[in-house]
């Protein structure tokens, strides 16, 4: 099979995947012209539609499921071959794309991504954050990273820190002239930054100590659904936020913020790597699976709890 053949037949697949013609496009690294136009040639050739377009939506014809049918398992095994050709290079090459949510890519970033870039210079990175839990294989990543207990069942997961734990802290100009809270229930007494998730739920802030679980529904003036703006309204003292202790620790060492409720937060399972299970890694893919083991040498991780509050697990990765 010649390259544009083999070109269009992944058009077909993406295209079928996203039910989009530029998302298809971006998973195969080319234009979005080139996708329309490989397509068009196939089913020129072929003699048949394959999709039924509009100017809003794109779906597959009786010909084109039945055609997806046929080629998908196909060109999941040339791909599979040309994987394990891969494995037998000395020097790791191509690209590797990850997914993960924002706070997960904030901790990862210098220990393991940079690490790994700076030691296979021949290796690109597409990191792509986002909030929602996607189907990394249909999605073309070849690796996230997730909680460990938001990892698919059908996934490989390599856990790689220890349990975290959020923190509830507001800057020393909110709390002048406030009376500082010692129970879960005193933040009603104060204005606390809320989270919106994607699916359009708000964070309700989970407690416990002692054997003793409550669930506050905060008040507060402001909502945002980013936590790099959660962080920044906390340190202009907007109120009362509750953050990953990665991300405010260097503010709580210089002063800026102070940590309340402490003995209140309760921890959950670290982060994993996660890849899937019937594919094999590529050069590139296993050097970065044993940058991320370097590091959990480096940082020993403890058993995840068999259990942690949902609401917190959401906090940090608001897709599980």
């Amino acid at each position: 099979m010649n390259r544009s053949g083999l070109l269009e037949l992944n058009a077909v697949v993406a295209v079928a995947q996203h039910r989009s013609f530029r998302r298809a496009a971006t998973e195969l690294q080319v234009s979005p012209s080139a996708v329309s136009h490989a397509v068009a040639a196939l089913e020129q050739r072929m003699g048949v539609r394959l999709f039924h377009r509009t100017t809003r939506s794109v779906s597959l014809s009786e010909a084109g499921e039945q055609f997806l049918a046929r080629i998908d398992p196909a060109l999941r095994e040339i791909a599979a071959a040309m994987e394990s050709a891969n494995r037998f290079r000395e020097t790791p090459r191509g690209t590797l794309r990850i997914n993960t949510s924002e706070g997960a890519a904030q901790m990862t970033l210098r220990p393991i991504m940079l690490t790994f870039l700076q030691r296979y210079p021949d290796m690109q990175l597409e990191l792509v954050t986002d909030d929602a839990l996607v189907d990394i294989v249909a999605d073309g990543f070849d690796a996230g990273i997730r909680l460990f207990e938001s990892v698919p069942q059908d996934m490989i997961a390599l856990p790689f820190t220890p349990p975290l734990r959020l923190a509830a802290v507001a800057s020393p100009s909110y709390l002048a002239g406030r009376s500082i809270p010692t129970v879960p229930t005193d933040l009603l007494q104060h204005l606390c930054i809320r989270r919106r998730f994607p699916g359009g739920t708000l964070f309700k802030w989970e407690f416990e100590k002692d054997g003793q679980h409550e669930v506050v529904d905060m008040p507060g003036q402001l909502t945002l659904n980013s936590q790099a703006l959660t962080l920044q309204a906390a340190l202009e003292g907007a109120g009362i936020a509750v953050l990953g202790e990665f991300a405010v620790a260097p503010h709580l060492a210089s002063g800026k913020l102070v940590r309340l409720l402490d003995d209140w937060m309760p921890s959950y399972p670290g982060l994993a790597l996660f890849y899937p299970a019937n594919r094999h890694p590529s050069a590139g893919m296993k050097a970065f699976i044993e940058v991320v083991r370097e590091f959990a040498r480096e940082t020993p991780t403890d058993a995840p709890p068999a259990s942690s509050p949902a609401r917190i697990r959401e906090w940090l990765d608001p897709a599980g």
